[in-house]
């Protein structure tokens, strides 16, 4: 029996997709930076005496900087409610409602 609130399905799936874009840019940053190496060779960066230093990869920063969901999805939604075209299921949100007050006093 699947919890009526739980999204762990979908959370795969969005990982899976997430996975897969990280490794496209992945690649082709692998392959820029690799160009960068070959054209201009980088001075050694100093740093102070124990100090530590962290650099985020190009994948990194790319992945921080979008957004954790679909913005167009989100608008449509938007549009959707105001224009009175969202279907609203009642039952299903009391049975939602009812799953939640289970897990909490369980």
């Amino acid at each position: 029996m699947s919890d009526a609130i739980s999204n762990y399905g979908r959370m795969a799936q969005s990982n899976a997709a997430m996975r897969s874009n990280i490794e496209k840019v992945d690649k082709k940053s692998a392959s820029a930076a690799q160009g960068q190496q070959e054209a201009a060779p980088q001075a050694p960066e100093k740093a102070a005496a124990g100090a530590d230093k962290v650099s985020l990869s190009n994948v990194a920063q790319k992945v921080m900087a979008q957004p954790d969901f679909d913005r167009a999805k989100v608008e449509s939604i938007k549009q959707a409610i105001k224009d009175g075209n969202y279907p609203i299921n009642p039952r299903r949100i009391a049975e939602s409602f009812v799953a939640l007050e289970k897990m909490i006093t369980s």
